[in-house]
């Protein structure tokens, strides 16, 4: 575990679970998966640059498809 992974885990887990109230809240089902998604993956990707760019793609993905 490096800082920039742990970073990461954090950064990535926040925005997951912004975006889990969010499709919450609105019951917007991609907004909750995408959500779900960032806050676990963390735990199961070792290389820090495969963290970064996976939390990026599912990051963008909450804006780049609309519903």
């Amino acid at each position: 575990m490096t800082a920039a992974g742990l970073f990461g885990g954090i950064l990535f887990g926040s925005i997951g679970f912004v975006a889990f109230v969010y499709g919450k809240k609105q019951s917007s089902l991609k907004a909750l998966v995408i959500g779900i998604l960032l806050m676990v993956f963390p735990y199961f990707i070792p290389n820090v640059i495969a963290l970064y760019a996976i939390g990026a793609v599912l990051t963008a993905c909450l804006f780049i498809f609309p519903e």
